[in-house]
């Protein structure tokens, strides 16, 4: 037998060997709820013929890829429907950040119409805790239901490693649980690509560090998003099917799954606290180190001090109050007590915080009583080991009104 025809079956063999390795592809529908589905973004489409859709995420909807996909797919879909998109993904973070900010990064721009959703990876990342990830989702939930009773929302769980452990273990992330309870009991769309991606890794059908590559995932893995989210729209809305009239949700009908929720989240003003003489507000803060930051966290007003035993007092009118902050090589430990009760801390330095300014939420407090409320922030003298500082640099203050 000569080379060629060895080489010739071998290499026959090889591809009936991986063939029979990989099974038929499993569809998306497997890991899509539609649940009440998207009756209002049809009506839209058919009668309106202009869309809202926005996009509130961390950095896998920031970056480049299935949003800019999902935005083309839309549009060449639907040529007789004028489209406004809204991108509302900011990297690092997740619910509790979107809860507070989606007023002002959202719906400040006008009606929504289709909201597209995901918070899984950071919650998951960021160490978030269940409770504060069902308060946050909920009240982004509400929130826009609030704003608009007839828009479309769907939530989604993106994938990474950890989750796939997880799922490899026969659990389920409580990220995920979380996301997938809220758009039950409020009867959401929601995809799961988390369980998608990984029951498609056990299946063989592509390679995390060849195709997928990471938690941002590669153009493969952008790609794999969307598909799955068109398999959702594709099923969802149809330019020649008509629908009588717009679905609304009464959530005056549905009961809340935390009564602490932040349903009207919002962003305080850093010049409503009354800072001691330590601090200053800095108009347009940048870093005077070379560590990275991220858009709409530099070059903007920051109250900052360096000094332990700076001061300050904030009085607000909410059920819950925290801060949105820079967290960098040098970021220091606060110390705080709400209405003159308790005195608690909290160490404002991250995992991340050696290589870049990163914006951190701080909830200091939830289910207060409904009114006015005084807090009280100091910094403290101490700090975390890894800390070269003791720095406090405040972007936002949190309030659910």
């Amino acid at each position: 037998m000569t080379r060629k025809i060895l080489t010739g079956l071998l290499l026959t063999l090889l591809f009936y060997v991986q063939a029979s390795a990989q099974k038929a592809p499993l569809p998306f529908g497997n890991y899509i709820s539609a649940r009440g589905g998207l009756a209002n973004t049809q009506y839209a489409i058919n009668t309106q013929k202009e869309l809202t859709v926005a996009f509130l995420g961390g950095s896998i909807t920031y970056n480049p890829g299935w949003r800019q996909i999902v935005c083309g797919y839309l549009t060449d879909r639907f040529p007789k429907t004028k489209f406004k998109f809204i991108a509302a993904g900011i990297p690092s973070l997740g619910s509790l950040p979107h809860a507070f900010r989606f007023q002002r990064d959202v719906l400040d721009s006008g009606k929504v119409d289709l909201l597209f959703l995901e918070a899984a990876v950071n919650d998951q990342v960021n160490g978030t805790d269940s409770l504060t990830q069902v308060k946050s989702l909920e009240g982004i939930v509400r929130h826009a239901l609030k704003s608009n009773p007839y828009m479309d929302i769907i939530m989604m769980s993106f994938a990474d490693q950890d989750k796939t452990n997880i799922y490899k273990k026969g659990n389920v992330p409580t990220s995920v649980a979380n996301h997938e309870l809220v758009a039950g009991h409020y009867n959401l769309p929601s995809i799961n690509l988390a369980k998608a991606v990984a029951d498609k890794l056990a299946n063989h059908e592509f390679s995390w560090e060849k195709d997928f590559k990471d938690l941002h995932p590669a153009p493969f893995g952008q790609r794999l998003y969307f598909e799955a989210m068109k398999t959702l729209l594709a099923d969802q809305l149809n330019a020649d099917k008509q629908t009588s009239k717009p679905v609304k949700h009464d959530l005056s009908k549905i009961k809340m799954l935390n009564t602490s929720s932040f349903t009207n989240g919002t962003y305080l003003d850093i010049t409503n606290a009354q800072p001691d003489t330590n601090w200053t507000l800095d108009k347009s803060w940048t870093p005077s180190d070379k560590l990275d930051t991220r858009p709409g966290f530099v070059k903007v007003p920051m109250l900052v001090t360096t000094k332990p035993g700076s001061s300050l007092t904030l009085k607000f009118n909410g059920n819950a109050v925290g801060m949105a902050l820079i967290s960098g090589a040098d970021a220091g430990i606060v110390d705080y007590a709400i209405d003159g009760g308790v005195v608690k801390h909290i160490d404002l330095f991250t995992q991340w915080s050696t290589f870049i300014h990163l914006p951190w939420y701080i909830l200091f407090d939830s289910g207060l009583t409904r009114g006015p409320h005084t807090l009280k922030l100091t910094v403290s003298s101490q700090k975390n080991p890894v800390s070269i500082g003791t720095a406090c640099r405040i972007v936002h203050f949190l309030v659910n009104k």
